[in-house]
C-alpha cells in the first residue's frame, strides 16, 4: 500500500538546501509530508500569503515575525498571530556586501542601498553597520528591491551600491568580485537568521516538518547527509566549489545550523535590540513585551524548545 503524504506549502526567500536533504534522504516521506516549496518576493508577500492560507508556513527571519506580531505599523497595517515554531540557522553568512572598488562602509555615502522593505530585520543591521561607520539616515538613499536573489541581482548589476547578502548569494558574490564590508556578528552577536513560522497555531503537518528539518540538521552536522547537503547546494544554483563552502558555513557554530532548533533569549534579544534602536520610540515601546515567555512570540508545544 502506497502511503499517502500530506500536502503542505513553504514559502522561502533563498532556496533552502536543508528542505531538498531532507526530501532527499527520505525524511519527509517518514515524517509523512510532500512539501512543496514556494519562492516569496518580498517579506510583505510572504505574510500575505500566510494570513490568506496560499502558505502553510515560511522559512523567515524572526524580526518579519516580531513585527507582524506585534508591531500594527508593519508594511501590512495589521498585527496577526504569527509565531516562531523552531530556530533553522544563524544567518547563513548574513554580510554586507558592496561592489568591487568600494573601500569601506563610510564609501557608501550618497549612494543608493538595497533592502527587501525598509522596515526589515536586515535593513535595522544595515543602518547599525553604516551608524556606526558615521553614516545616518540621511546620508545614502534607499531602494526596496525584494528578497535577497533578487537583491544581488541588482548588485552585480549596479543598480544599488551595496546590499545585505546571505545563503549562498553572499558566496556569487564573492566569487564576483564584490566587497564584504561587515558581518552582521560586528553588529549583533548572537544572531539568529532563519525561523519556521505560522501564522495561528502550527497545525500537525507544520510540527512534523520542524521535527524533519531538525533531523536533517543533525544528519548534516554529523556528516551522514554532507554529500548530500554539497549536491543539493549545487542544484540550487551554487557552483562546485562554492557548495562546498556553503556547506562547511552550515557547520559553523556562529552562522549555521541552530542545534536542536533551540529560539535562545539571547538571539532574540539581538534581534529585538537592532530593531529598537532604528524605529521611533513609540513604535520601539511596543516591544516591550516580546522577550516574555508568555508573549507568544515562540510556540511553547513545537517541540523545539528554548
Amino acid at each position: 500500500m502506497v502511503r499517502s503524504l500530506t500536502p503542505l506549502v513553504l514559502g522561502s526567500f533563498s532556496p533552502s538546501v536543508l528542505l531538498r536533504v531532507a526530501r532527499r534522504s527520505g525524511v519527509l516521506d517518514r515524517c509523512g509530508l510532500a512539501v512543496e516549496e514556494r519562492p516569496v518576493s518580498s517579506s510583505p508577500a510572504q505574510f500575505t500569503a500566510l494570513a490568506d492560507g496560499s502558505l502553510d508556513a515560511a522559512l523567515t527571519s524572526p524580526d518579519n515575525v516580531i513585527a507582524y506580531r506585534f508591531l500594527p505599523g508593519n508594511p501590512l497595517g495589521s498585527t496577526r498571530d504569527v509565531r516562531i515554531v523552531a530556530a533553522v540557522d544563524r544567518g547563513l553568512g548574513l554580510a554586507l556586501y558592496a561592489g568591487a572598488g568600494t573601500a569601506d562602509v563610510a564609501s557608501l555615502r550618497g549612494q543608493v542601498l538595497g533592502v527587501d522593505v525598509v522596515a526589515s530585520g536586515f535593513a535595522f543591521a544595515l543602518f547599525e553597520i553604516l551608524g556606526r561607520a558615521g553614516l545616518g539616515r540621511g546620508d545614502y538613499q534607499l531602494a526596496e528591491l525584494g528578497s535577497t536573489p533578487r537583491r544581488l541581482v541588482e548588485l552585480l548589476e549596479g543598480r544599488c551600491a551595496a546590499t545585505m547578502l546571505n545563503a549562498g548569494s553572499d558566496l556569487k558574490a564573492d566569487d564576483a568580485g564584490m566587497v564584504r564590508l561587515a558581518d552582521v556578528t560586528s553588529v549583533a552577536s548572537p544572531y539568529l537568521g532563519t525561523v519556521l513560522a505560522v501564522q495561528g497555531e502550527p497545525s500537525p503537518a507544520v510540527r512534523a516538518l520542524a521535527r524533519a528539518l531538525l533531523e536533517t540538521a543533525d544528519d548534516i552536522r554529523a556528516g551522514t547527509s554532507r554529500v548530500a547537503a554539497v549536491q543539493e547546494a549545487t542544484a540550487t544554483g551554487l557552483a562546485s566549489h562554492l557548495a562546498e563552502r556553503f556547506v562547511e558555513r552550515l557547520l559553523d557554530p556562529d552562522h549555521g545550523l541552530v542545534p536542536c532548533g533551540t529560539v535562545d533569549p539571547e538571539s532574540l534579544a539581538s534581534i529585538v535590540d537592532l530593531r529598537r534602536r532604528h524605529l521611533p520610540p513609540q513604535a520601539a515601546e511596543l516591544l516591550g513585551s516580546t522577550l516574555d515567555p508568555a508573549s507568544g512570540l515562540v510556540d511553547e508545544t513545537s517541540g523545539a524548545g528554548r
